[in-house]
């Protein structure tokens, strides 16, 4: 790596370096080290050059810089590259270095989402283990466009086509990806620059996979047949989209506290639509109205969600399907697609059916009838029995979402 260089540094080296030092900014300083990050290195171009760059930082005493290598387990040989990536980074000063073993489970998602699940889980233990400040990881202006194209042909909102955010938490863990604005060309001039050797993974050129065929096929085509530019314009509506969905997302959390009926101890009601034996349960019945989204205490489901149906109704358009989505999760289910999502808002519209309406998740919805405290009623999104909930995208959009 360019320590002890000789001559004009690289500009583009440069402007990798100075990538990290913005991304990694706004970390916790207070303590009397530097704060510690973890760079996700795969051994590819993008990360190596993450690795290089944060580790600038460190030399220079801004930042201490570890790194976590997962290895998939789904290639002949990976065993062999993590442990070579794991020893460049040690060699070039990061420490500490883990090498995470995972086993990738598709039950139930596409082989893609199934490796990025395991991966995130790998992030999370090794955060645990470390007490890291952040994760980096080395997305790039190409992957930017590949995911907002990707959202884009399943007909996504504005979460999905926001595409990847340079600063997100999941699961108590920070992410930072601060090489959004770079291309894959840059990090490669980096990784030459710094004498790295990166290894090539050869499912990036499988074409069978929809993000390698969109990078390999779809994007060339488009940069062809309508000029240059197509990736970067991509990546510029994700950036423009991401503070809308902020925004949004804000929004609807608060409409969902307004419209959350909390646990109390008043009278049972019975579901419009549901059988005299099947009475809704005592505890759920009006109290305190929330002040933020409830958590699951223990990682565990609620039985059931109540929401006023009148305030349900009032809310605006672009709120309603975001709150009504983030009450599906907090029953314990699924992310809804735009169909059910929209079956579920109507529901709550009191058109229809008399329902109840299912969801993912092993969630259904019922109405409640009214009473003299609620004019119109009770949305409920009532959880399976033991049901937990389970985990969809852990960057935050997801393509078939109606948000």
């Amino acid at each position: 790596m360019q320590q002890g260089r000789f001559g004009r540094l690289n500009p583009v080296v440069a402007r990798a370096r100075r990538a990290v030092a913005r991304g990694v900014s706004g970390l916790d300083t207070a303590g009397s080290a530097p704060p510690l990050v973890l760079v996700g290195c795969s051994g590819g171009g993008d990360s190596l050059a993450l690795a290089a760059a944060a580790l600038h930082l460190q030399r220079r005493g801004g930042l201490r810089v570890g790194a976590v290598v997962v290895d998939h387990q789904l290639q002949d040989g990976s065993q062999a590259v993590a442990r070579r990536t794991a020893e460049v980074l040690r060699v070039a000063g990061a420490d500490p270095v883990l090498v995470e073993r995972v086993t990738v489970s598709q039950r139930g998602h596409g082989p893609e989402m199934a490796a990025r699940l395991a991966r995130y889980a790998a992030f999370q233990r090794a955060v645990a283990r470390t007490g890291a400040a952040a994760v980096l990881l080395g997305h790039t202006r190409d992957d930017q466009a590949e995911t907002v194209l990707l959202g884009l042909t399943r007909g996504s909102g504005t979460r999905s086509l926001a595409g990847m955010s340079e600063r997100h938490v999941l699961d108590g863990v920070t992410y930072l990806r601060p090489f959004l604005w770079l291309t894959r060309t840059e990090t490669e001039t980096v990784c030459a620059a710094e004498g790295l050797d990166p290894w090539l993974d050869p499912t990036n050129r499988d074409t069978t996979l929809t993000r390698s065929r969109i990078r390999h096929d779809v994007l060339p085509h488009l940069e062809r047949e309508l000029g240059p530019g197509v990736a970067k314009a991509l990546a510029r509506t994700a950036s423009v989209l991401g503070a809308d969905a902020d925004y949004l997302d804000e929004q609807a959390l608060a409409a969902l506290a307004a419209a959350l009926v909390q646990p109390g101890t008043a009278r049972q009601r019975t579901p419009q639509s549901a059988p005299e034996q099947d009475p809704r349960p005592a505890h759920l019945s009006p109290g305190p109205r929330a002040q933020r989204e409830p958590e699951r205490p223990g990682g565990a489901a609620p039985s059931s969600v109540v929401l006023d149906a009148a305030t349900v109704q009032a809310t605006p358009p672009a709120l309603r399907r975001r709150l009504l989505a983030r009450a599906c999760a907090l029953a314990g289910g699924e992310t809804p697609t735009f169909e059910r999502l929209a079956a579920l808002e109507d529901f709550a519209l009191g058109h229809g059916a008399a329902g109840p309406v299912q969801l993912a998740g092993k969630v259904t919805a019922w109405r409640h009838r009214a009473d003299a405290e609620h004019a119109r009623g009770c949305l409920e999104l009532r959880g399976g029995s033991g049901s937990t909930p389970q985990q969809t995208t852990p960057t935050q959009n997801n393509p078939g979402s109606a948000q």
